[in-house]
Formats: C-alpha cells, structure tokens, sequence
C-alpha cells in the first residue's frame, strides 16, 4: 500500500474500511472461531487479545450475529479478537476469562435489546430467548450492556470500554424506558463505558481500534462520527444553537427544500443551500458507485444543538417530545449536526451519524471467513435464532419507511446499503458448499426490508438535504426510485445456481413500495412464496395509521389484487399473512372494532397478536409517554394523541384482534355494550361475536373449529374436511388450510 493512501488525521473519519494498514498482529492468521477461552487462545499461538467482545448472545460465527460481523472484521485489520459470550454477570470473574485486552473490551447486549428479549409487552418475564443454546431463558440480565460495561471496569478499571449494537444505539440519549416508566439518562453515563458507538458501526469501530493502538488516550478521541461521549463542556471554535430556536414549540429556521430542482436554482439560492447543506457525494474515481461521503461546510461541521437537559425531558414529558422530533429530524448523514444534551455537571455529546457503507465496503464487511455455524463450545446445541437464519443472506441494511413504531431507521439509517450480485451469489454458493443440512432452499434474501435492494433518491443531492422521516409516507416521494429490476435479477440469477432448489424470501415486504413494479410482484408470487406471504398493514383505520407513518389500507388492496393474479396464474394457492399492532398511541376502541370487523369479512383468525412495544427512542414511544405528536411541531398546546396505557384497555384491543376466541367473548360482549355496539353480538354474519358462551371444554373447541372453517370459506371458498390425524386441517382441494396468521417476534 502506497503511503499517499494510509489514512491521516484529515482524511480517517471519511477512509473506506479497506484502506487502513494491517495491525502488526496480522501475522497470526485468521482463527477458524475468535476464541472463547485461554485454550483457544494458546492453540492459536496468542499470548494476549488486543480487543475482547463481550456479548449477550451466544457465539454464532454467522453475519447475521452482531459480535461475528465486528470481530472478523477487526481480525481482518489484524488485531488479535477474544469473544465472552452470556457471561456469569454475578461477578467480575467471568470477565478475566481471557486476560487483560490490549486495547478495549467491546461491549454489546446482542441482536436485540435485553429487556425486549426478556418481557413481553405486558412486562411479563419471557420462559425462553432464542439467542441462547436450548433457547434457555434467563442467561442476560436486564439492560445487560450496561452491566456487562459495570463488570469490566470491575475487572479491569484501567482498559477502554466502548458500548456497541442496538440496545446502546437506541439508549444513546436520554430516553424514555417503558419498564421503569419513566426517562432514563443515556445508557453511556449509566454504563460508566468510556465511548459509546451507534448504529452499523463498523467505520467507527476500525477508526476508533486504530487510533487506540498508536496510543491514543480514549478520553481524546472525540471526533469519530457515529459516536457518544461525555464532554464537560463545549469545546472552542463550536457554535451553539438552543434546539428550541430551530424547532420552537414554534421553528425559525428554514429547512430546505428536498424537493427543489438544482438546475433551476438561481446563484444567490444555490449559495445559501450550499451553505445549508452538509453533504455532497465524493467524486473520486472507483469501480463502485460513488461513496457517500459529505464535503464538510464549516459553519455544519463545528455546529451543536443542545436539546433540553435529562433533568428537563425527565419531569417534562412536552420537552421529552420535542427532544426526540428534533434527535430525529438531525439524522440524515448528509445534514445532521451534533448534538449534546445536559446530564448533570456533563454533557453528553452525540457526533453526528456514521456514513454508510459503500457497495464494496458492504461486499467487504460480509465477505469475511465466517465459520457460519455456532462455536464448537455449544456442543450442537440447537439456538433457535440460528436454526431460523442458517441458510438466509442479508442483502442490504437501512430502511426509509421511518414507521414510528421501529428501530431499524434509527438504529441504520434510512439510506440503503447493498451488497452486490456478485457478493451475494458467493454467499449463496457458501452456503451450498458448507453448511451442515443445506437441502437446497434458501430460507430468505433479504434484510430489514425485503424489496429496498438498490432503491434510493435519484438526486445524491437532494438526498444530502433531505429532512422527510420517510420516503414513502404520506405518499411515495416522487424523487425516490422505484424500480426493482436489480433485485428481480439476483433473485433470478440465485434461483438457477446449481444446487439452489429453492429461494424464498422471508423478510417483511414493503408493499406499496412493491406494487409501483408489477414485474416484481410477478416474479416474486411465481417463484418466491412458500405457500404464505407476510405483510404489515398494521391496521385499517387513518387514525392509527397517521401515528405509525404507514399507508392506507387500499395499498393492501391494491397489492392483494396483483398478488392473487400472479399467483392463480402460476397455477399456486397462497396466502397473504397481514400483521396487525393492538394498542398503538392514537388507536381508539371504536379503531380496534372496525379492525375486528375488516379481519372477519376477510376470513383471518389471528392465533397470535402483537401489541404495541414502546422500544427506547422510537417516535411512537415519544407518543405513549408525552401524549403528543412529534411527527409535527410540538407545543404544550399542540394535538394531543391518546396513548393506550391501561392494562384493560390493551387487553381489550389484543381481544378484538382475537374476535374469534370464545375465551375473549365475555369480555367483548361487556365492552360493546358499554361502547353502545350490542349490534355486533349475536349469531349472524355480520355480528362480530355470538350472544351465548360455550360451557364446557368440548363446546369450546367446537366454537373455535367453527370459526376456523367460517374464516377459511371466507377467504378461500373452499370448506375445511375435519380431520382427526393429528395433522393440520385441509380443505376440499386437499391443500392445508391457513385460515390465519402466525405470530412475529415481539420487538421486531
């Protein structure tokens, strides 16, 4: 490598992964597992680690687990990587399992956030966690990077501890936490960790070991975007702005406009956007599209908005509100500011976001020598979340559907990051060649969103400016490509792999963005649905709807049409399985009726409902705990939205979702009375539930076997012939009958 492309303190926050020098201890190879115990270590020829990851979930050495994708790629920079998975967090033994790290322990809670994967949306503690060998429960504790950072500075004070994946991300800043009911302070704090790394981190995860292994003091690295850290005031030559000046409960500031036309942009106009912008692509010459990397506007680069301190949003839910409309209005790469918010004598600083990964950074990161099986040490014991992904391939990251409900986009962004073809058939292939009990399906091409592979903003631009949460919400931005053609290739070109009998695609499908290409849809029905479709239309109804930014229920319409075409044409019966959310802010009862109503003209029977899951910095939390609307500018006079708190009226809303379960007809009967809609009970089509109750436990199933082959004629026209096989009911053309919905994982 020449010397002129070794990054240096001008150019290393923006340097692509590949261009950094090896570390010396490259020398020692790539390890066939990071290692779990000194053993390992020893066979390895390692007499220290340089970094060690301490995670919450067990080790799969698979790019779908988080402490995989980071520990590779640190070993691919040639630092020396230890893992200490679901350790004993009792005490800080555990933690010197594999000696002092040279440089950092990496903290993470895992795939999901621990009090996600440990309580139910009704707080209830979970009995299992698919992280974990057997799926045994109990093997993290709560807000478990928080104390996983307590125990390594327990074990080792002197050594580095930065905090990493989702659960951190979404507790980077004072958030609201739904367990505690109340707002809790940035997990950074909390944590006592020394730096804090959000989102897909990988740019500042090799920055930060880099400039850790020259000697650099942890305490000075302030620079990296994409990170948190503790200030104890503003540093010189930064400007300062009250986060309440640019969006007052009343803004003055002037956005710009995403939608403005460049080229017709006088020159006077051009200067002030320039000087606005923060981002415009890099122009350098390479064999990948053009990385998005910001030219930094000085004025941008060395600005900071201070939001209201933790003591304010704390005991004012208003300030709570507008925190988080303005933490997410500052999100875009392109144009985001710091931010810094009070905690105390501290300040807590919030660089601003990492820039994506180009294609071939992508194709880097996922090209790794990933073993794709869990470490030898779990002895074959099954995990579940493996079982499920084993034979699955992540193609993009990000999603710009902004639903306010979900993590993804503050967690990695909304601008989509791809791999290439080229990458992803080699995975493919992998998987073919290498993993044990391949049968010749894969089980899923996809990624936070299954149909955003390769779709983004025609202007780079535009995109840079930007400001919307959402390209697709209220409508579909006109500035935003639709077309799908890239992604109907790879699935064309994985499905004739040699060995690939089939490819289905698992992830959620982003519908009204999928119904802009037919072609697509086509293609994916014919060839890429195995017997059930999943979508999320969430609900039917504009009120709760307007509050998750999704589209109307004529978009399920419209896709359900193209969907039951394409598929009578391919001569195949399928099922479309929609995915519905009980007691989201701003959902009324008489919401959740006409839901329930909608679900039986259409035949479905939900066995499994998904109540609404305030996770920490959601837009949607920020609803449920200040009662107002951050989707616009918020006021202490502004619209109120009606969050669903009380235990019975969440119950209520899952029950209506659940019309057909004669356990839940008591109580509905009792609600519709009282909601004065008594016309709804009694023994007709059109009433929701019957008037008497079943007695004993025959006449109870019987009542649900009813309903299941009412529900089923209703969408299929076919009637169910009773079985008693033990095998699942079919209907009169001999295929199983799917008259419902299965459940999705709860916090996905």
């Amino acid at each position: 490598m020449s010397t002129s492309s070794i990054p240096t303190a001008s150019t290393e926050r923006f340097a692509r992964l590949y261009d950094w020098p090896k570390y010396w201890a490259e020398c020692f190879g790539v390890a066939p597992f990071l290692p779990m115990s000194r053993a390992e270590m020893d066979t390895l020829g390692w007499d220290s680690c340089d970094v060690i990851i301490v995670t919450g979930d067990a080790y799969v050495d698979h790019p779908s687990f988080g402490m995989a994708i980071v520990g590779r790629l640190l070993e691919a920079q040639g630092f020396r990587v230890g893992i200490i998975a679901q350790p004993d967090w009792q005490s800080a033994d555990a933690f010197k399992a594999l000696g002092k790290p040279n440089l950092f322990f990496g903290v993470a809670a895992g795939n999901m956030d621990s009090m996600i994967n440990r309580y139910t949306a009704e707080r209830k503690r979970r009995s299992d966690d698919a992280y974990t060998p057997g799926g045994m429960g109990g093997k993290r504790p709560d807000r478990c990077s928080l104390v996983y950072s307590q125990r390594c500075k327990e074990a080792w004070p002197e050594v580095p501890v930065i905090l990493g994946g989702i659960e951190a991300s979404l507790r980077r800043i004072a958030h609201y936490d739904y367990w505690q009911d109340s707002v809790r302070r940035s997990i950074l704090l909390d944590a006592t960790a020394d730096l804090l790394l959000y989102g897909n981190a990988e740019r500042a995860l090799v920055e930060v070991a880099h400039r850790l292994a020259r000697g650099e003091d942890v305490a000075g690295i302030t620079d990296v975007r994409g990170t948190a850290l503790v200030r104890k005031d503003t540093p010189e030559g930064w400007w300062e702005i009250d986060s309440t000046r640019i969006d007052r409960p009343g803004k003055i500031d002037k956005v710009v406009n995403p939608y403005l036309n460049v080229r017709e942009m006088d020159a006077a106009e051009k200067q002030r956007r320039d000087a606005a912008m923060y981002g415009v692509p890099n122009t350098a010459s390479e064999s990948e599209e053009a990385s998005f990397i910001p030219h930094p506007v000085r004025d941008r680069d060395c600005t900071v908005i201070r939001l209201p301190s933790f003591e304010k949003v704390r005991n004012d839910a208003v300030l709570y509100a507008h925190a988080n409309r303005v933490l997410h209005m500052e999100t875009n790469p392109g144009n985001a500011r710091a931010l810094v918010q009070k905690h105390g004598d501290l300040d807590l600083w919030l660089n601003a976001p990492p820039i994506p990964l180009s294609t071939r950074e992508m194709d880097y990161v996922f090209g790794m020598p990933f073993a794709r099986v869990p470490h030898p040490a779990y002895q074959g014991a099954k995990i579940p979340a493996y079982q499920m992904i084993r034979f699955s391939v992540n193609i993009m990251r990000g999603c710009f559907g902004g639903c306010t409900f979900c993590s993804i986009t503050e967690h990695e962004g909304r601008i989509i990051q791809s791999r290439s073809e080229e990458s992803i058939i080699n995975e493919v292939e992998q998987i073919r060649d290498k993993v044990p009990g391949f049968t010749g399906v894969i089980s899923d091409l996809g990624g936070p969103t299954a149909n955003m592979y390769r779709i983004a903003c025609k202007s780079r631009e535009i995109e840079a400016a930007c400001r919307r949460p959402s390209c697709v919400y209220p409508g579909i931005c006109s500035n935003l490509n639709t077309d799908h053609s890239d992604l109907t290739r790879l699935y064309r070109k994985t499905r004739e792999l040699p060995g690939v009998n089939k490819v289905l695609i698992a992830s959620g499908l982003r519908y009204d963005l999928a119904v802009e290409d037919p072609e697509y849809v086509k293609e994916l029905v014919t060839h890429h649905v195995g017997g059930q479709l999943k979508i999320a239309p969430e609900h039917t109804e504009s009120g709760p709807l307007s509050k998750m930014m999704k589209p109307g229920i004529g978009s399920y319409d419209q896709f359900k049409k193209l969907f039951e075409k394409y598929s009578k044409e391919a001569g195949k019966e399928q099922y479309l399985i929609p995915y519905f959310i009980a007691a989201h802010p701003g959902t009324t009862d008489e919401d959740m009726i006409n839901l329930a109503l909608w679900l039986k003209r259409n035949g479905f029977t939900a066995d499994q409902v998904q109540a609404f899951y305030p996770s920490p910095m959601a837009t949607a939390t920020a609803m449920y705990h200040s009662g107002k609307n951050p989707l616009r500018k918020v006021t202490y006079k502004s619209d109120e939205v009606q969050p669903v708190k009380d235990p019975a009226q969440r119950k209520l809303h899952k029950a209506l979702l659940r019309y057909h379960d004669p356990a839940n007809w008591s109580m509905l009967r009792e609600a519709l009375k009282k909601m004065g809609r008594a016309d709804l009970i009694g023994d007709g089509k059109n009433h929701l539930i019957p008037a008497n109750q079943p007695e004993s436990g025959q006449a109870y199933r019987a009542a649900r076997r009813k309903n299941t082959e009412q529900a089923h004629r209703r969408r299929t026209g076919k009637k169910i012939l009773t079985q008693h096989t033990g095998l699942p009911p079919r209907d009169e053309g001999g295929k199983p009958a799917r008259p419902g919905k299965k459940s999705r994982t709860p916090g996905s």
